[in-house]
C-alpha cells in the first residue's frame, strides 16, 4: 500500500489540532474518540507560542498560543495513545526543534498552509526523507510551484507522488462552498503529477464527498466530539464521530458508483445477454434460397429478440454478399462470406 492509500480510498486524517485548547485530558478524550473513528491518521499541532508568534509584534496572538500550548510528554503520550491502537499520528511541527523527539511517531510529515512560502521550516523537514503533504491556503498557483520545485531541487525523491501530496485549502473559518475551489485539486495534479487532496474548512461534510467524487486522494478534517457550546473557531468547521462514520459509509459508495477506469460490458449485462437482446442484428425478411445473392432488401434489423439457433451444425452456411454489411459486428465486403452462427441468423430460414 502506498503511503497516501488510505483504508477507505483516500487518505482520511482527523485533525485535532488546536481543538483541545490546551487542555490534555480533553485532548486525550478527543484522541479515543478518534481513534473509534478508524480514519487512517489523527493529526496534532506541535508548536509553542513564543516558537510561533513573535510576542513583540503579535502579544495577542502569541498570548493565545500559549494557552493551547502542550507539553513535551504530553504531545508523546498522545502520540503512543495513536500508535497503540494501530492508526497512523501525524503532526504539523511548527517548532521545529521539536523534530528531534517526536519524529519516531510521525511516518509523514504535515506542512500547514501558513508554511508553505518557510523556506528554512521546509528544508528542515526534508532531512528527514519521509512523506510530506503541504497545505495551499493563502498560496498563489505560482507559490505553490515554487515550493514544489524548491522540494524537489532539494532532494529528488521528493518527485515521486508517493512521496509528495498537494492539499487544495483555504485559511478560513468557515468557509462557503464558493470558496472551496475543489477544481484546484485537478489543475494540481495536472501541473504536477503528484497525489492531491482536500482540506476542509467548510461546515458539514457535503465538500468533502464532492472532494472525493472529483478525485481527492487524501481528506483532511477538523475533528470534535462536539459544535455546541465551542467558542474556539475550529470547532465550528470540524466533523463529530457519528459524522466521520458517515463521512466513510458515503466514500464507500462513491468509490463503488466510481467503479472501474476502463469502459467494458458489466458481468450483470452479460449474465442476462443483454449485448444480443438489446442490440440490433441482421434477420432475413423472408425464406432464402440456398445461393442466393443477399443484399439489403433481402434483411431486416431489429433488436430485443433472442433467437434460439436448432441447427447449429449449419455454421458457416455460406452467403453471397453483394455489399458491404455489418455481420455479428463484423464488416462483411462484397463477395462470399460464412456467417458464424450466434443468434444474428438462424440457417432455419433458408431453404434446404
Amino acid at each position: 500500500m502506498g503511503n497516501f492509500k488510505g483504508k477507505f480510498g483516500p487518505l482520511l486524517i482527523a485533525e485535532i489540532g488546536g481543538n483541545h485548547e490546551g487542555d490534555f485530558e480533553y485532548a486525550k478524550k478527543l484522541t479515543r474518540l478518534a481513534i473509534d473513528t478508524n480514519v487512517d491518521y489523527i493529526k496534532f499541532q506541535i508548536y509553542t507560542g513564543d516558537s510561533l508568534v513573535s510576542k513583540l509584534e503579535s502579544p495577542i496572538r502569541n498570548q493565545h498560543f500559549k494557552k493551547f500550548e502542550l507539553s513535551n510528554e504530553q504531545h508523546l503520550e498522545l502520540a503512543k495513545m495513536v500508535t497503540d491502537a494501530g492508526i497512523g499520528y501525524m503532526s504539523s511541527v511548527w517548532d521545529t526543534d521539536a523534530m528531534s523527539w517526536i519524529d519516531s511517531f510521525i511516518p509523514i510529515y504535515k506542512i500547514g498552509s501558513g508554511d508553505l512560502t518557510a523556506y528554512p521550516v521546509i528544508k528542515k523537514t526534508l532531512k528527514k526523507e519521509k512523506p510530506i503533504i503541504i497545505s495551499t491556503g493563502l498560496s498563489t498557483e505560482k507559490e505553490v510551484l515554487e515550493c514544489i520545485e524548491y522540494i524537489q531541487m532539494i532532494n529528488p525523491l521528493y518527485k515521486s507522488r508517493d512521496m509528495l501530496a498537494i492539499l487544495q485549502c483555504t485559511s478560513m473559518y468557515p468557509i462557503l462552498p464558493s470558496d472551496a475551489h475543489l477544481n484546484v485539486m485537478a489543475e494540481f495534479k495536472k501541473l504536477t503529477n503528484l497525489t492531491v487532496g482536500y482540506s476542509d474548512h467548510t461546515e458539514g461534510s457535503q465538500a468533502l464527498k464532492y472532494a472525493i467524487a472529483l478525485g481527492a486522494e487524501i481528506l483532511e478534517f477538523h475533528f470534535t466530539d462536539a459544535r455546541e457550546g465551542k467558542s474556539f473557531r475550529d470547532h465550528k468547521v470540524s466533523l463529530t464521530p457519528n459524522e466521520v462514520k458517515e463521512l466513510i459509509n458515503e466514500i464507500k459508495l462513491i468509490n463503488s458508483l466510481k467503479g472501474e477506469l476502463i469502459k467494458k460490458p458489466t458481468q450483470i449485462e452479460l449474465d442476462h445477454a443483454h449485448e444480443i437482446s438489446f442490440r440490433r442484428a441482421v434477420y432475413p425478411k423472408r425464406d432464402i434460397k440456398k445461393g442466393e445473392i443477399i443484399n439489403e432488401d433481402s434483411l431486416t434489423i431489429n433488436s430485443g429478440a433472442l433467437l434460439v439457433v436448432q441447427n447449429t451444425s449449419a455454421s458457416g452456411t455460406k452467403l453471397t454478399v453483394t455489399d458491404h454489411m455489418t455481420i455479428n459486428g463484423t464488416l462483411v465486403q462484397t463477395g462470399d462470406a460464412n456467417i458464424l452462427l450466434n443468434g444474428t441468423y438462424d440457417p432455419s430460414f433458408a431453404s434446404k
